[in-house]
């Protein structure tokens, strides 16, 4: 009896159109000119109400801006991406995201955060704009970016424009114990384990962070090791 040679079944899929963003020559020196214009205090200002500053207002309006410019200085590019469309990745599983995606945007935590009091001797943790800006720049420019859409490659080459307005949100947070919502989204992205997929086992998932989120991270982690 012959046996018909197997077909994995990623490579049935047909080839698709995605939009790309791609950095033409000049597009990092006008980002640094743009963000070395903004007047970042009015973010703050604008979030604040009675002498309290909204982090989670202040962090989205920050991050959102900064995606904004991003988007005003790449182009927009159609590529065709072939075969790595997974099995699993049905129309109904694309509506079922959407929908998931649509309700947590649209969700509202009203619950207060709640902390114990600290000592009376024990001081928060304050960064410094410098140590902030040594961060930036250590990052990895091909890393990919996380729901903020805010790639490596910005937060590197602009460190010394967003050191400030960052050290500043990291700053509060850390006085409020509260972790702003878009540094805690994450987009999970499945990746082939092998050159040659053939079995819905031969991926893993990947959890695509903030990369701001990550740097913050690295701060707190070397001042505990400390």
């Amino acid at each position: 009896m012959l046996i018909p040679a197997y077909r994995p079944i990623v490579r049935c899929s047909k080839p698709l159109l995605k939009q790309v963003g791609t950095w033409p020559a000049g597009a990092i020196s006008a980002l640094q000119d743009c963000f070395e214009q903004t007047t970042w205090i009015t973010f703050k200002a604008a979030a604040t109400d009675g002498g309290t500053v909204n982090l989670e207002e202040y962090t989205a309006s920050v991050t959102g801006y900064i995606s904004k410019c991003i988007d005003d200085v790449t182009v927009s590019k159609t590529i065709t991406t072939r075969p790595n469309q997974k099995p699993w990745m049905t129309p109904e599983v694309r509506m079922l995201l959407r929908t998931r995606d649509s309700a947590f945007r649209t969700a509202q935590n009203n619950v207060a955060a709640e902390k114990s009091i600290p000592p009376q001797n024990d001081q928060v943790l304050c960064l410094t704009a410098a140590d902030v800006r040594r961060t930036l720049r250590g990052v990895n420019p091909r890393k990919a970016a996380g729901p903020d859409n805010i790639p490596g490659r910005v937060l590197r080459e602009c460190a010394d424009q967003l050191a400030d307005v960052l050290t500043d949100i990291f700053n509060i947070s850390l006085s409020c114990a509260v972790v702003p919502t878009c540094f805690k989204t994450t987009t999970i992205v499945s990746m082939s384990k092998k050159p040659t997929v053939s079995y819905l086992n031969d991926y893993h998932p990947i959890a695509l962070t903030s990369i701001i989120m990550k740097c913050f991270e690295r701060l707190v982690m070397r001042h505990i090791k400390t």
